[in-house]
């Protein structure tokens, strides 16, 4: 990239090329992951979909070839609910190397009962933050093939108010569906900054950031027929709230510069700039709690016996 583009303000509608890299997208079929993909597309990259859905993952590629002529997007059937699928669909990938993954795929719930993954974990906790681990563990060679290969984990704002509770990461004692679902990505954070440390301690020049989209509401998000449709009584009635939240196509763009902007550094949190809520990508100090060294070392233990693998496994 030139020094001329490394200079130039940040412009959300104005990416810079990113020709012959190739980019994974976790739950791209759908929300800020497929807001992300389509981005991403309008750079020249090749962009992966990873879903396990087939029938909305070719919706979603369709509707990204619509709007981004040339587009270059493919799908990769993948299951982050069940662990012992990964190595499989990461060898299906078929690439020498990949150049960012973007941890975005992940399961909200609202109501009990408890729900439990193919591999027996609490299925937001063992989606969201246990597929993620396991994926980066398979993902690994292909990043550390790339010249600057990078790790983009997608935050939540909720994650902000919640505490890990390091004797119950899966919510048996007591299960309350947004409090276990902000706790996920709470952990998904932990997991972004401390893989960063370990990368750098051990030599490694892949990246790890981490992102959030801000308040991101389906009513604000533009149609994009039949991944997501906005009517029009629906946008007008949410439209005081955009004084405060955003759609999810503004939602993917921290997401995005922290895949692609040269000045991006591994540790860094990008979030919207108007509160952390809405508007422009920019980098924000990392919540005190987010720094904990001691709670992140116990949760990458943890979460490495919980899935069997060491995400370090693969980097060089």
């Amino acid at each position: 990239m030139s020094s001329a583009s490394q200079n130039r303000p940040w412009d959300v509608h104005r990416l810079p090329s990113a020709e012959g890299r190739t980019f994974l997208v976790t739950g791209g079929n759908a929300g800020i992951g497929y807001f992300t993909a389509e981005q991403l597309a309008t750079t020249g990259a090749v962009v992966v979909l990873g879903s396990r859905d087939t029938a909305k993952a070719d919706a979603a590629m369709a509707s990204i070839r619509l709007r981004v002529p040339g587009a270059r997007v493919r799908h990769l059937r993948l299951d982050l609910a069940d662990l012992s699928s990964l190595k499989t669909a990461v060898d299906g990938l078929d690439l020498g190397r990949l150049d960012a993954v973007v941890h975005n795929a992940g399961v909200a719930l609202d109501d009990p009962p408890r729900r439990e993954s193919a591999d027996g974990h609490e299925l937001m906790f063992g989606t969201n933050h246990l597929g993620h681990v396991a994926l980066t563990r398979w993902l690994a060679p292909l990043l550390s093939a790339a010249p600057a290969g990078r790790v983009v984990t997608v935050g939540s704002f909720a994650a902000r108010s919640e505490r890990l509770d390091l004797e119950d990461l899966e919510s048996t004692r007591e299960y309350r569906p947004k409090r276990a679902y902000g706790r996920s990505k709470l952990a998904q954070m932990y997991f972004g900054f401390e893989l960063d440390r370990r990368l750098r301690a051990f030599g490694s020049p892949v990246l790890s950031v981490v992102a959030h989209p801000g308040g991101a509401l389906d009513a604000l998000t533009p149609s994009r027929a039949p991944v997501h449709v906005t009517h029009p009584g629906e946008r007008l009635r949410a439209l005081p709230a955009g004084l405060l939240v955003q759609g999810k196509d503004a939602g993917a763009w921290p997401v995005v510069r922290a895949v692609l902007d040269p000045e991006v550094r591994g540790g860094e949190l990008w979030g919207p700039r108007v509160f952390g809520l809405r508007g422009l990508p920019r980098r924000e100090p990392v919540p005190a709690h987010m720094a904990d060294l001691a709670v992140a070392a116990r949760l990458w233990a943890a979460s490495g016996e919980l899935t069997g693998a060491d995400p370090l496994l693969g980097f060089r």
